[in-house]
């Protein structure tokens, strides 16, 4: 966490300039904006909302300022712009990966294979992604733990995603109540995004014997780890 003051300043309130970009700046429009999601994402990966400044954003971008505000407004608009970019391509993979395992294992379906199909695209974008796909997992660590505005923004862009792994969970444990799959997802919600930030934690815990970027492995102990959680807190309670 940053130790800056996080009191918003007047020019992260201040709305977007009216108009167009300069004619110099026409031209590269698309690589402009992309720039100055770029170096946003960066920035807030490492500090967080409240420790960085659009003109700080700016200056990473080398652009002026006042461009921040025309594409993006505020800097909650520039946050959220961040935060949907890369949310688009994690929660449409796994959709797709999860509806097509479901298609092709029919009556066959588990929860390992439930779980790996909608584990693997954040896990394969932050191993071959590059430097971007780590940002944007260390923001999606933070933001998830946030409790000014996390939920919401976890909800607005991570739910229809998750509420359909939920439904096909429903099909592999018919008797497992909602409140449990829940709870059991909650818990499997912390683990991956703890585990994306790679925050480093593990290694020193463990000595070195485990590493927290051998994403490889931590996949592989996610899907086994996150089954045997759903079904024993789903499993029948005794009366």
């Amino acid at each position: 966490m940053s130790n800056r003051d996080d009191s918003p300043t007047d020019e992260d309130a201040r709305p977007a300039r009216r108009g167009r970009p300069p004619k110099a700046k026409a031209g590269s429009a698309g690589d402009t904006r992309e720039s100055i999601l770029d170096a946003a994402e960066d920035l807030f990966s490492k500090h967080g909302f409240y420790g960085v400044t659009i003109r700080e954003v700016s200056r990473e971008a080398g652009v002026d300022t006042a461009l921040v505000h025309y594409y993006f407004g505020a800097k909650r608009g520039l946050f959220d712009a961040v935060f949907l970019r890369r949310a688009e391509v994690w929660n449409n993979e796994r959709v797709d990966a999860i509806n097509r395992y479901a298609r092709e294992a029919g009556e066959t379906m588990t929860l390992e294979g439930l779980l790996e199909a909608f584990l693997r695209p954040p896990f394969e974008w932050s191993l071959k992604g590059g430097p971007g796909w780590k940002h944007y997992a260390a923001l999606v660590a933070q933001t998830n733990a946030n409790p000014a505005f996390g939920g919401e923004t976890m909800a607005r862009y991570f739910d229809p995603a998750i509420r359909r792994l939920i439904e096909l969970i429903k099909q592999v444990l018919p008797d497992a109540r909602d409140v449990d799959l829940y709870w059991a997802y909650h818990n499997l919600s912390g683990a991956l995004t703890l585990t994306l930030g790679e925050t480093g934690r593990l290694d020193r815990l463990s000595g070195g014997l485990c590493r927290s970027g051998d994403l490889e492995s931590a996949g592989d102990y996610m899907v086994r780890f996150a089954a045997a959680g759903f079904r024993a807190v789903c499993a029948p309670r005794p009366e």
